[in-house]
């Protein structure tokens, strides 16, 4: 099922493979670095993030319908010199929560932010 989907590790497809809804496609899935996130998985029909922020080695797998999204944000502790993804993070506003999401190289920042403000502005 993941030929020609866009994805850093093999298990973390197979994990968002394993809890697809009938007739939901799988766009990518990305590693994430940094403290509390595991990965980020995009479909058809919603985010998929692996939040390993919790309390006793405990981790959480939260599917966010793009329909409650409310915002998704380019994230940087600089300001911008030229490239508007010059940096490899997101922040993913969710009513009061945000997920910030970094990862290894600004092309995947960039796609994330596409993939979803396309779904949040249709």
């Amino acid at each position: 099922m993941g030929d020609g989907v866009q994805h850093d590790r093999s298990g973390q497809l197979k994990q968002i493979e394993s809890g697809l809804l009938p007739g939901e496609q799988i766009i990518a899935v990305y590693d994430a670095i940094g403290a509390g996130t595991g990965f980020i998985g995009l479909t058809d029909r919603r985010v998929i993030i692996q939040d390993r922020s919790f309390a006793g080695k405990k981790y959480a797998i939260t599917s966010v319908p793009y329909s409650r999204i409310t915002s998704v944000s380019v994230v940087s502790n600089k300001s911008w010199a030229g490239s508007y993804f010059s940096t490899g993070s997101i922040a993913i506003n969710v009513g009061t929560h945000t997920y910030e999401v970094e990862f290894r190289g600004a092309d995947k920042s960039h796609h994330v932010h596409n993939v979803i403000l396309q779904y949040i502005s249709a």
